[in-house]
């Protein structure tokens, strides 16, 4: 069957009968060579035929006798019609509009790009939202963003987790430039591991994700787009410090080998080795830290034969220590003295993408991607003993073309992912391989007007979950002007790791407790969940400025899922649902250019995420019901000079949210039903003194806001009430930082 299925796919994607069409490219040279220009409109004159350039700046669209008079246009560019015929390759470079200061203005960057046309409810985050916080790695990007929460795991490790609808990142498939890329072990810590310098914009899909880049997305997709040697800066410094000692360097050096080769150098360095105990419990209120993070990355450009293509080699040592501010690695560790906790993690990845265009054909097109990994981490916590090292290979290869015309568009491809797990936890040795071989087609329908559709299916054998189907659907409809319906459907499935993805849980003194044996992934099954989803975008004018509003709802029904329960607090029970678990998410966005230069971002999400434990159906703890979030930023007027100022402020407010059951624990451990309800403030500004050179200075959590007493007998730490996981708010409280950027083209 599995053979049958793959050769299906890859005979249907050979079955086209193109239509004439018109093919080429669109660049720009504002770098002073030339590039291509991605996101131009190019449409035939007085006709709604047209297209939308891809990343490689190449488009094809259908060509009729009629036509004659092409139009090539893009924001801040003058807008070009062309004479054109099916039998001509178009390669057209498009010019600033430096006559036209007033468009160039209120053309300013978007900080989040919201599509009106794609079928998957994606928008896309910019470096200008980037740059609204300090961001020094990626779990530090997404404070000014209403749709994803950011919150610590616990109060020991200092991780940042993140969750998408109500779910946390193992349910997100996390990818750079579409390769999956946080998972297995490093969720707990990955997103640490990618700098924010290296960001160049991040694509966020809700709900279930294409066929294209795996079956195990169930809540959505987060896709970085890393920055590039040929569009990069040349020389690019941030330097960046804050009260509590922590100290960053980030260097980009990017030069031009040849006429098409260029390669890029992109160091990071971070530290903090000052011991704070703000609320005076013996603990440290957060790790003490060195990281350093390097990778060099290479680009071969040839526009002429159609091929473009990456290669990535990176090596990460990150090092932790958190626990008592008494406890010292050297007489302390693993003993009654002190308690402490060290992670070390050693990282080496490389990885390889080719794309090839076909000039004659441009609408056909062959992908290819490979990615090695290999990942060691050696930890402790207290008495508790966790290694694990993860040995990683991603392979994908993907088609594209057309069927009769660009309306119909497919995709097919096969995919191999191999998967090495050797763990140490406590005394116990936990082992496992696991290879996945599969084959996806997915088909896309635009009608060039109202309605676009992708829907997809993917098969794939793995050696752990075995042979299963995952289909996917898109679909967006424009029923007036400026506005956009959408809806999807979509089957994950994937292994949990248990002790990886619930590393802050060793921050205690439970006991770890498997409670099924017949599975084969830690004695358990995988998990399966549906995710179904509606959205509403819509933009107008309000006061004669431009505003849009989103409504969006999703659900996630899991069929399977592995349970972690801590309502008993001596133990940690995992085992497989027997019942229902499911996630209900509503978000409200508004959003409005104010006034020329200001815009004001409000959401409100509200969460019902419940799950049948075997003490009955709880909410799911450490999970609020309802959010409020407020963004406002200002950009004064660019001078001739290049001077600017940079104002932003962000509000998060967040209601009670469950403890998990602490009825059997003596009544000085006993903790009320929710948590008190909180609100935190950031600002920065930033002063722009030219091109070459910015500063900023901001504050996180400005209004001191903290939760007080977050570790459960923090003076006996070898006690078997002993927990760091209750964490609901801020422990450190306010937070301020400076840095600077300095550029060069």
């Amino acid at each position: 069957m599995k053979k049958y299925l793959i050769l299906s796919f890859m005979f249907l994607s050979l079955i086209v009968t193109a239509q004439e069409q018109l093919k080429g490219v669109v660049l720009e040279t504002s770098t002073g060579k030339e590039l291509p220009l991605s996101g131009a409109s190019v449409y035939w004159l007085d006709s709604s035929v047209g297209v939308i350039t891809g990343e490689d700046g190449i488009f094809s669209l259908p060509y009729k006798f009629s036509y004659s008079k092409l139009v090539i246009s893009y924001i801040g560019f003058k807008t070009d019609t062309i004479s054109a015929t099916e039998n001509k390759y178009i390669k057209h470079v498009l010019q600033v509009n430096n006559d036209l200061d007033a468009v160039i203005l209120t053309s300013r960057k978007q900080a989040t790009v919201k599509s009106y046309i794609q079928a998957t409810n994606t928008f896309t985050v910019t470096s200008t939202e980037l740059l609204k916080a300090a961001c020094c790695n990626l779990a530090e990007s997404f404070e000014t963003n209403p749709s994803i929460d950011v919150n610590f795991a616990d109060a020991v490790t200092g991780t940042r987790q993140i969750k998408m609808l109500g779910l946390t990142t193992p349910y997100i498939l996390i990818a750079t430039e579409n390769i999956p890329a946080i998972r297995g072990a490093s969720q707990a810590f990955g997103l640490s591991f990618i700098p924010g310098t290296w960001v160049e914009s991040i694509q966020i899909t809700k709900g279930t994700g294409s066929v294209v880049n795996g079956f195990e997305s169930i809540a959505g997709q987060i896709n970085v787009e890393m920055v590039k040697p040929t569009t990069d800066d040349r020389i690019f410094v941030n330097l960046y410090a804050a009260t509590n000692e922590r100290v960053e360097l980030n260097t980009h050096f990017n030069t031009e080998v040849s006429d098409k080769w260029s390669t890029g150098l992109y160091l990071h360095g971070n530290t903090q080795q000052q011991k704070h105990d703000v609320n005076d419990d013996g603990f440290l209120d957060m790790p003490l830290y060195n990281q350093i993070n390097v990778m060099n990355r290479w680009q071969y450009t040839n526009l002429e034969k159609g091929v473009i293509s990456f290669i990535n080699l990176r090596y990460l040592n990150d090092e932790k220590q958190a626990g008592q501010v008494a406890f010292n690695t050297d007489t302390d560790k693993l003993t009654t003295n002190n308690w402490g906790s060290q992670i070390n993690t050693e990282r080496f990845e490389v990885s390889t993408k080719l794309g090839y265009v076909n000039p004659e054909i441009p609408y056909q097109s062959i992908g290819f991607q490979t990615a090695f990994s290999h990942h060691k981490q050696d930890s402790y916590f207290g008495l508790n003993m966790y290694d694990i090292q993860h040995t990683s290979f991603y392979s994908n290869v993907m088609y594209n073309t057309i069927i009769s015309d660009s309306r119909h568009k497919i995709k097919t491809g096969l995919s191999f992912t191999y998967d090495q797990f050797e763990e140490l936890v406590k005394t116990q040795n936990f082992e496992r391989i696991e290879n996945s071989f599969g084959g996806f087609f997915e088909y896309a329908y635009d009608d060039l007007d109202k309605l676009t559709m992708t829907a997809g299916v993917r098969v794939d054998q793995n050696n752990k979950l075995g042979l299963f189907v995952t289909p996917r659907l898109h679909a967006r409809y424009t029923p007036w002007g400026k506005s956009a319906f959408r809806a999807s459907i979509g089957r994950g499935k994937r292994s949990a790791n248990i002790f990886a993805e619930n590393l802050n849980l060793f921050a205690s003194s439970r006991q770890i407790n498997i409670l099924n044996d017949g599975g084969k992934i830690y004695g358990l099954d995988p998990e399966i969940a549906w995710n179904y989803g509606v959205s509403y975008l819509e933009g107008f004018n309000l006061f004669e400025r431009n505003a849009d509003v989103t409504f969006d709802f999703y659900r996630t029904d899991f069929q399977n899922q592995v349970v972690v329960d801590w309502e008993n607090p001596f133990e940690i029970n995992f085992y497989n649902l027997e019942g229902q678990s499911f996630a209900n998410s509503f978000q409200f966005e508004f959003n409005h250019n104010t006034f020329e230069g200001f815009d004001l971002r409000l959401a409100y999400k509200y969460y019902d995420i419940q799950t049948d434990f075997n003490s009955g159906r709880l909410e799911k703890p450490l999970i609020p019901k309802h959010r409020l979030f407020a963004n406002a930023g200002y950009e004064t007027h660019r001078t001739d000079k290049g001077t600017q100022w940079k104002f932003d402020a962000t509000y998060n407010w967040i209601s009670a949210q469950r403890f998990p059951s602490t009825d059997l624990s003596a009544p000085q451990f006993q903790l009320d039903d929710f948590s008190p309800t909180i609100g935190t403030l950031n600002l920065q500004v930033t002063k722009v003194f030219s091109p070459k050179f910015e500063a900023y200075l901001g504050g996180e959590n400005v209004t001191n806001v903290r939760q007080p007493n977050p570790i459960i007998s923090a003076d006996n730490p070898f006690d078997s009430n002993f927990d760091s996981n209750f964490v609901y708010g801020p422990i450190f409280g306010s937070l301020y930082y400076a840095g600077l950027r300095y550029k060069i083209k």
